[in-house]
């Protein structure tokens, strides 16, 4: 006899009220759930030491009243020093809990499958679905993701982030795959994920299959690819999109270079090469890489190679001031797959493909509504120019 079951019998033999027995338990529940919500946040447990360099910690909590069938609860939300985590365990400004149909597309669309559901409602409401009436009941979330996949684009994107993020994923065992991601940023500003693929490692090949959709859905003029330094990725990227120009990110040249030098030059390696992407024009560029090649070719012939290999090292100083921060590196993609990431460290490893698909789906539907009216920074005020390089380009 499990802990619940064993308190409402001790309730009925005492008198006490089933209903209230039940409320008690899902108001624990919640709570200790948002507990374990923020300590995933964190990445760390209460009073581990590794919180105090952290840059973040926990910071009491606020109460809210929520109306369940079995009656109020009160909820007791945490909240973190920096003001960033965001609870998912009850709905933002609602006060009353959804239909056990709704809840069960909620749990759907986060990645549970039907068979865990059908025994998490059975457990909590004493309510037995079937795996298959959950399936059917679900078959709205199968129809988002699919839609989400044939949805039309944009004809103009400014910039188009490649890059993949591991995650474990059941077939026969577990392993990890690569989800590979497309982030766009619209010609008014705003951020957009245009589309992801789940394959088991990550290739070039890959990407040029999904450029290749993102096209048949109506994106026809991009301006610039960013990328990490996947071998072929800047060919591909021109085969689909010839017009377009490609900028390797400067974070991923600067890791391959610290792993080229001694540890004790990497500090004075990377500081002698801010100069280089830090330049205002193509010009101040190359000259600061100049200088550079000088410094360290003696020393690291490699590094010099490595560079002189890339053609892709300056694209984004063809675009305005403004907006260059956000263009030379994968930084705005990079930051949604770690949270994705975040999120996945409950789930520890997903059962199957559609339950992988529906979790992700879930998470970029939420961020392209969350960035659908927010332009991003700088690009308020370059949308002349910007205009003005479609035009040119195309």
């Amino acid at each position: 006899m499990n802990h619940f079951s064993t308190q409402l019998t001790k309730a009925l033999s005492q008198g006490y009220s089933i209903d209230e027995i039940i409320r008690q338990e899902i108001e624990s529940t919640i709570n200790q759930l948002l507990k374990t919500e923020l300590t995933v946040f964190l990445d760390y447990e209460r009073y581990d030491p590794i919180g105090y360099n952290s840059g973040n910690s926990r910071n009491g909590s606020y109460t809210r009243q929520f109306q369940t069938k079995y009656g109020e609860i009160t909820v007791e939300v945490p909240r973190d020093r920096n003001g960033e985590f965001t609870q998912q365990t009850i709905p933002a400004y609602k006060r009353r809990s959804d239909d056990l149909e709704t809840t069960i597309l909620q749990l759907y669309s986060k990645g549970i499958t039907t068979s865990e559901i059908a025994d998490l409602i059975e457990k909590m409401y004493g309510h037995a679905y079937t795996a298959q009436t959950i399936s059917n009941i679900t078959q709205v979330v199968e129809e988002h993701v699919e839609a989400f996949h044939q949805r039309t684009l944009n004809k103009r994107y400014i910039a188009i982030y490649c890059d993949a993020t591991y995650l474990n994923v059941r077939r026969d065992s577990v392993s990890k795959e690569a989800l590979h991601i497309l982030l766009g940023i619209t010609q008014e500003g705003t951020k957009e994920v245009l589309d992801y693929r789940l394959f088991p490692q990550e290739s070039c090949a890959n990407y040029r299959e999904m450029f290749q959709d993102i096209k048949a859905r109506g994106v026809n003029e991009v301006l610039l690819f960013v990328s990490d330094g996947l071998t072929g990725i800047r060919d591909v990227c021109l085969e689909i999109y010839p017009q377009a120009l490609h900028q390797s990110c400067w974070v991923h040249i600067q890791r391959h270079i610290a792993r080229l030098v001694r540890a004790k030059d990497r500090k004075e390696i990377l500081e002698l090469l801010k100069p280089v992407y830090q330049a205002d024009n193509q010009l101040g560029a190359q000259a600061a890489l100049k200088h550079f090649s000088d410094e360290t070719i003696n020393r690291y012939p490699k590094v010099i190679k490595l560079l002189d290999q890339n053609q892709s090292l300056f694209s984004f100083l063809t675009f305005p001031k403004s907006i260059r921060r956000s263009l030379y590196t994968t930084n705005i993609l990079e930051g949604m797959n770690k949270q994705i990431k975040r999120y996945t460290k409950r789930k520890e490893q997903f059962p199957n493909e559609a339950s992988l698909d529906r979790f992700v789906c879930n998470q970029l539907m939420e961020y392209n509504q969350r960035f659908s009216t927010r332009v991003h920074l700088g690009f308020n005020l370059v949308h002349s120019e910007i205009a003005e390089m479609f035009d040119n380009q195309y």
